[in-house]
């Protein structure tokens, strides 16, 4: 059955905590970047909680998830490369 690869559900967290607990923190006293860290906050958790529907269309349709860690996944297949 084909997988389909997206980013593990943790790297979202360790993005949003950092914004939340450094980041904003870092930027407490000027009104301007504070609201556009907000706002960013704001997009990373819109494409989480995406990323959650979709994961949820994918087990309706019989689809399995293949949550990545890095862009440089291996295959478990093996590739047969011609001599």
């Amino acid at each position: 059955m084909e997988q389909i690869p997206l980013p593990s559900p943790i790297h979202y967290e360790l993005i949003l905590q950092l914004l939340e607990r450094q980041t904003m923190s870092a930027v407490s006293q000027n009104p301007e970047l504070r609201h556009q860290v907000n706002q960013l906050i704001i997009t990373l958790r819109k494409a989480a909680a995406q990323q959650k529907h979709l994961e949820e269309i994918c087990q309706f349709s019989s689809k399995e998830v293949d949550h990545r860690w890095s862009i440089n996944h291996q295959n478990s297949q093996k590739v047969v490369v011609p001599d």
